[in-house]
């Protein structure tokens, strides 16, 4: 009988970022169950077949858009979006993710990376600490 063996370069890759984010969004559940309600993940990464990336092109995807938006206004902003990078494997902020933050922040929102589970509850739990945002 032969002996198989798996192909290191065709093992299925692991997501890491997304194992760390899902980790993040149930801490935030148990210790930010407000903000928890707000929250939400933008699935604009991952593969997809040419057909339905350039459908979902047409209907508003776009290169750029941060990871998690939570739309609380806190400390003079209107809301906060973060881009989530895992710890492990850290993948480097893309040109597009650097410009759409940059504008985000020009338009009055806190737009940040977050490198890791960690970083990102340090940095949600400032932001909730802010003084509500007051509509004129």
């Amino acid at each position: 009988m032969k002996a198989f063996s798996v192909n290191p370069s065709r093992a299925k890759p692991i997501d890491r970022e997304g194992q760390e984010q899902a980790a993040l969004m149930r801490e935030i559940e148990l210790r930010f169950p407000e903000a928890y309600a707000l929250i939400y993940h933008v699935p604009n990464g991952g593969h997809r077949l040419k057909a339905v990336d350039a459908k979902l092109k047409a209907q508003g995807v776009k290169a750029g858009i941060p990871d998690l938006v939570l739309p609380m206004a806190r400390g003079g902003y209107f809301g906060l979006y973060i881009e989530f990078k895992a710890t492990v494997e850290p993948a480097a902020v893309s040109p597009s993710q650097r410009d759409y933050l940059r504008r985000l922040n020009e338009q009055g929102y806190l737009a940040i990376v977050c490198r890791g589970h960690f970083d990102a509850m340090e940095q949600l739990r400032a932001y909730l600490l802010l003084p509500a945002t007051v509509a004129a």
